[in-house]
Formats: C-alpha cells, sequence, structure tokens
C-alpha cells in the first residue's frame, strides 16, 4: 500500500527523490506518514486540500478491499 502512495505522490511533485512514506500501526488503523519536499507540500495539498483528499480516497478504497482501515497523514 504505501509504494502506491509513493507512486502516485511522485508523480504530482517536483522533486521525486524528495517522497518518502513510513507505515505505523495504530490499534484499529494503518497509517501512512507521507513526507515530500517543503516546496513540494502545496502541491500534494492542493487547492483547497482535494488533491490530499483525493490520494486518502484511494488509499481508503484500497484499505477497504483488505478489510483494513488506512489514514493518510501529510508530515512536515
Amino acid at each position: 500500500m504505501d509504494h502506491l502512495l509513493e507512486f502516485l505522490t511522485r508523480s504530482l511533485v517536483d522533486e521525486p527523490d524528495a517522497v518518502s512514506v513510513e507505515t505505523a500501526e495504530e490499534e484499529d488503523a494503518l497509517v501512512l506518514e507521507l513526507r515530500v519536499a517543503g516546496d513540494d507540500a502545496g502541491q500534494v495539498i492542493g487547492r483547497r486540500g482535494r488533491t490530499i483528499g483525493a490520494l486518502r480516497t484511494v488509499m481508503r478504497a484500497v484499505g477497504a478491499s483488505q478489510d483494513r482501515r488506512v489514514l493518510v497523514d501529510l508530515v512536515d
């Protein structure tokens, strides 16, 4: 799952080598912590949060197909 998020994010940013995803398990969810270069954070967030919202929706759908709850956090 983290590879999919990384692939999608790399296609959005100017510095794809700076993209990294770390996974963390919480009690009821898989948390994907997304890190990008400082200048690319705005591109990942998008206007009014639409881009990050779309990424979260896709990852939730993938998680639902595997009966898992998935959260995406954009980490500074």
